[in-house]
């Protein structure tokens, strides 16, 4: 399996960094008025916003080879909880497009959110 790729400094994540847990719910509405609730997931699904600055040419190439391997949010692969060094399988990117800005050497930046897929 995969693994998210880490920066030179060895972190996979830099600060201000932002962990989110959700629960995936959803509500049937009937004719008459009432609702019917239910869980869609097996648990709660754990979410990372990285954002990424001041990285050399190198750090930027392998984020953009990474999430072009994943095809975007199509390929699974594990993720360290920089919060506390837990290891997560079947993780994915959120998102299907990949922004990254490049200004001068060691001035590279982008933002990913990983999702856990439950």
């Amino acid at each position: 399996m995969a693994t998210f790729p880490r920066l030179k400094t060895g972190a996979v994540a830099q600060y201000p960094l932002t962990r989110r847990s959700r629960v995936q719910n959803q509500i049937l509405h009937f004719l008459d008025g009432t609702d019917q609730r239910y869980r869609d997931s097996a648990g709660q699904r754990l979410e990372w916003e990285i954002q990424l600055s001041q990285l050399d040419p190198g750090e930027v190439a392998d984020i953009e080879r990474f999430f072009g391997e994943m095809q975007g949010a199509y390929g699974s692969f594990s993720f360290t909880d920089p919060w506390d060094g837990q290891v997560h399988d079947n993780c994915s990117v959120a998102d299907d497009v990949l922004q990254t800005m490049t200004w001068a050497e060691l001035l590279g930046t982008t933002r990913l959110t990983i999702v856990r897929n439950v």
